[in-house]
Order: C-alpha cells, then structure tokens, then sequence
C-alpha cells in the first residue's frame, strides 16, 4: 500500500507538472523525433534516391541532429511512424515509464525477492523517486530509448540459464545501440560461453538484415566507419556527456589532445571493471556483476550521455536491498547510504538552485547542469574550440560539470573492492570462488 501511494504520488506530480508548465520545461522529444524520421527514410525515401550515397546517414534533421544508431534501429523504428507524432510522445513516454517499474521488479527478482506482494511493493516504493531521477527524466525529456534498452537487457540476464536463447537480448540491443557489445566480454569472462556465443550471433544478424533492407546506409554505417565517429553525436566535451572521454577532453582543452590519454585509460578501465564485474558474478552476485560491467560500459564509452545513466535505477536498487539484509549495523547504514548518496547525486533538481528560473528542462536538470556549457549547435557549425565554456570551468564547477563520471569512477573502486573482498573470502579449500546459481524464472 505504502508503495502504491506514493508511486501514485510520484506519477500524478509529473502529470501536474506537465500540465502547470510550459512544453518545454517537461518535453522536447527531439530524439524521439529523429528515431521516427529514420523509420520515415526506411519507410518512404530509401528507394526514392538512387544517387545519394546513404539517405539515411545524410539527413540532417531538426536542429542537425544526425541518426547515428546503426541500420538495424532505423528498421525498427519504422513502428514509430504509425502514429502522429505527439500521441506517439505520449506512448512513448507511457512505455518508458513502464520500463522503469519493469526494471525495478526484475533486479529484485534477479536479487533474490520472493515473495510477490513484497516485491511489488518495493518496487513502487522505489520507482517513486527513481521516476525523478535526471537520467530517467531526461529520457523522458527526450524521447530517449535508454529505459527501453536497459530493461531488456536485464529481462534477458534475468531468465533461466537452461534457455538457449538467453544472450539474445544483448544482441538485440547491440544491434539498436553498440553500447550493450560491453556485456558479450563480460558474459565469456563468467564462463557463460554460450550466451556470449548467442549475444555475438543475434548482433551478427542484426548486421545483415540491415545490408540486406538498408544496403547503401549499412556499408555507409559499417565500412565508411560512421559507426566510430562520435563526433557526429554533438561535442565530446559537452557538459551533457558524462564520460571518460568526456572530463579527459574537458581537462586537455580539446579533443585531439584527449585522444591519447582517453585511449590508454578506457583500456585500463575496462580491463578493471570487466574483470570487477567477472569476479562478482562468480562469486554468487550475479546482478552486481552485470551492474558492474554497465558501470564500466558508461566509462569507457566515448559519449554517455546524461541519459544513459539510467543504470542507477537497478545500481540503486541493489543497494538498497544490500541494506535490508546485511547483517552488520555498520554494513547496512554504508549500504542504505550509497542507495540515497545515488539517487540524490542524479536526482532531479529545480534549476532556480544555481539561478536559472526559465531554463530549458525544468525540473529535469541534474546537478551537473549548474556551470556553463556550450550550445550544442555550436559544435556542429565551428567544429573543437579553445573559448567553448566547458575548457575553462574552475573550483565547483569542475566537481559539478563532471558529477556523474566522478561518482561513477568511485563507484566502480568500491565494486573493486567488493570484488578483492570476495576473493579474499572464497572458498578456502580449492582457491575458487563459489559459482553464481542460475537465476529464477522471470515473475
């Protein structure tokens, strides 16, 4: 009942909200926008322009934002044109939210949460302020797939290891965003050689049923090497972008000269947090692991966007079940801690926090919204500038403009030391770790 109530709360304030402010303090799906655009080109125009090398890559679309997912996605996108474009938002938003309570349910089922009313009402209980996270509502803000991907992902780790075609999900979601191939190492690291075998063949399909549909735009894509271009996303250094690449640009002034540096620390890192996450996973906590190698993807990716931290919806979850059932006072105050140290470090906060009273988002700005940054736009007509504001942050700012990354690198150091903490404890007679049990069936 308690999580009813304020699920219903939580839900009922952001439709107040909507209704009390102006659109674009609440929604401007300009992703979700471009996500319908390419399944228009897919739809309309692939046949229509028999001289233009890829009319998918080329389109330029509102505000210049580029589709920069692979031929795959722009298939699928395709269900997104049925509709007219605001009820779509609607839905879409519907169905992202949907997501949100989805994930929540199944990271507590894949935590070892039995009872069903219990569950479910954690779970409500939870999403109510996880719903007025920055990244959730930045997604919403957008018409962002973020929810969507993560939730599949998770649905996919949390079936029964006898499934064939568990590993599938990854796949799948690889193939819509290049993000989630961070989970086929991670997954032959713990050993699951099959999943990890099936993930690698679903996103090999994906491939080719994009050079099969969308020929000119797949070889554009894959053999141009659009696919590793990031700048094509907008400024690498932005404010918005919460990545290793992102605060080594920012630091070096440019991003040729972060290039280097950003190379050798995303190799170390990855190589850490797979290894982190590996080591966690066989050690009988197989949901920590998989949040662990999403932590390491959001590092080491060159653009993570705000909005691709949604993984603090199950990363705060998992603590907080760590509280309920850690043993030790001490153990549970740390655990709860980090659950509230989570959510408010990427709550959503009012923006008249640091001065801005009409700021575009709203009350969808996180805290790293506070110093200065730099129109997006701007990058895309002048291209790498020394003056753009995020090269000359000082003090605070420098905390506040890269609060996600930094939270996320301390993050993965205490899941590292987890990890040398379940070492140091395993098994004394054979020197191995105790294999994680196969997960419940889902519900």
């Amino acid at each position: 009942m308690a999580g009813a109530v304020a699920f219903g709360v939580a839900v009922a304030g952001y439709a107040v909200y909507a209704k009390t402010s102006p659109r674009s303090d609440w929604a401007s799906p300009v992703d979700l926008r471009v996500y319908r655009d390419a399944g228009l080109i897919v739809r309309h125009l692939r046949f229509y322009h028999p001289h233009r090398a890829s009319p998918l890559y080329d389109w330029s679309g509102s505000g210049n934002l580029q589709f920069t997912y692979p031929p795959f996605a722009a298939l699928l996108f395709t269900v997104l044109t049925w509709a007219p474009f605001w009820t779509l938002w609607k839905i879409w938003a519907g169905v992202s939210i949907a997501a949100l309570v989805a994930t929540i349910w199944m990271t507590l089922g894949g935590l070892g949460c039995r009872r069903v009313l219990a569950r479910l009402g954690a779970t409500l209980l939870l999403a109510a302020p996880l719903l007025w996270s920055e990244p959730v509502q930045r997604t919403l803000y957008l018409g962002q797939i973020e929810l969507v991907l993560m939730t599949l992902i998770i649905w996919d780790q949390c079936q029964p290891d006898r499934r064939w075609w568990k590993g599938a999900g990854i796949g799948v979601g690889a193939g819509i965003l290049l993000t989630p191939l961070i989970f086929i190492p991670y997954l032959a690291l713990t050993r699951r050689f099959r999943q990890a075998a099936v993930a690698s063949g679903t996103f090999a399909a994906t491939i080719l049923l994009g050079f099969a549909v969308l020929p000119r735009d797949s070889r554009a894509y894959w053999m141009d090497g659009l696919f590793y271009r990031g700048s094509r996303t907008g400024f690498i250094g932005w404010e918005g972008n919460q990545s290793l690449s992102a605060i080594i640009t920012r630091f070096s002034g440019s991003i040729s000269a972060g290039r280097p540096a950003w190379l050798v620390v995303a190799v170390l890192t990855g190589v850490v947090g797979l290894v982190c996450a590996a080591v966690l996973d066989r050690a009988g906590h197989r949901m920590a692991g998989l949040l662990a190698c999403a932590l390491t993807g959001l590092l080491v990716s060159p653009v993570s966007w705000d909005h691709f931290w949604v993984w603090i919806v199950p990363g705060t979850v998992a603590a907080a079940v760590y509280a309920v059932r850690a043993r030790r006072a001490a153990a549970r105050w740390a655990a709860a801690g980090l659950a509230a140290g989570i959510a408010l470090v990427f709550g959503a906060w009012p923006t008249s926090l640091w001065g801005e009273y009409h700021a575009v988002g709203g009350f969808s700005k996180g805290l790293i919204w506070a110093p200065p940054n730099t129109n997006p736009g701007t990058y895309f007509r002048l291209g790498d500038r020394p003056g753009y504001a995020e090269y000359h942050w000082h003090g605070l700012q420098l905390l506040t403009g890269n609060l996600y990354v930094l939270t996320g690198i301390a993050l993965l150091v205490l899941l590292v030391a987890v990890a040398v903490g379940a070492v140091r404890t395993a098994d004394s007679g054979t020197g191995r770790l105790t294999p994680a049990p196969a997960p419940p069936p889902p519900g």
